[in-house]
């Protein structure tokens, strides 16, 4: 692939990592729901943002199957309708993986702005599920959460891209 000037050549990414900061942001979102804040409609979803990261920047290692599965466990988690967030999470894994090659020419403030429409669009997804079994409309606040999301990407990208970005083997003689 043919890199933008200026860009840094990362390290592959370690599954492990990968997958502790999947459930790492999993315990995040439960956390979240639980403390504070209960279930606010306007906090961000952190698995949702650090699953459409590893879909764009890992989408071989990445991708729906896993969205599903981390789906169904937000749904058991927060007792909402079997496949709600599975839904939501499949779609928008699907977008991520299908604009994961044109994503990473931009820069990492314009990539927030192309990823914003996956954000709603998983909102979107779960409460039009949400109002079809019967739910309350959650109301307008429900959609600061991918306002949120999109604001965080630049911080997500910075520290999921952390321990890629080290030499692989630093010695004095090379900064990086």
């Amino acid at each position: 692939m043919i890199m933008r000037p200026g860009q840094q050549l990362l390290l592959p990414a370690n599954p492990v990592f990968i997958w502790f900061s999947l459930i790492c942001a999993l315990a995040l979102n439960m956390l979240l729901n639980m403390g504070l804040f209960g279930r606010a409609a306007w906090v961000p979803d952190l698995l949702a943002l650090s699953l459409v990261f590893w879909c764009v920047h890992q989408p071989l290692r990445i991708g729906v199957g896993t969205a599903f599965f981390f789906g169904l466990v937000m749904d058991v988690h927060q007792g909402a309708l079997l496949g709600q967030h599975a839904l939501s999470y499949t779609v928008m894994a699907f977008g991520a993986v299908a604009m994961h090659r044109r994503l990473l020419w931009f820069p990492v403030p314009a990539q927030s702005l192309q990823v914003l429409p996956l954000f709603v669009a998983a909102h979107l997804i779960g409460m039009v599920v949400r109002l079809l079994a019967g739910g309350s409309f959650p109301g307008w606040p429900y959609f600061l959460s991918p306002l949120f999301e999109a604001m965080l990407w630049p911080v997500v990208t910075v520290m999921l891209l952390a321990p890629q970005r080290r030499a692989p083997d630093p010695d004095d003689n090379r900064p990086i």
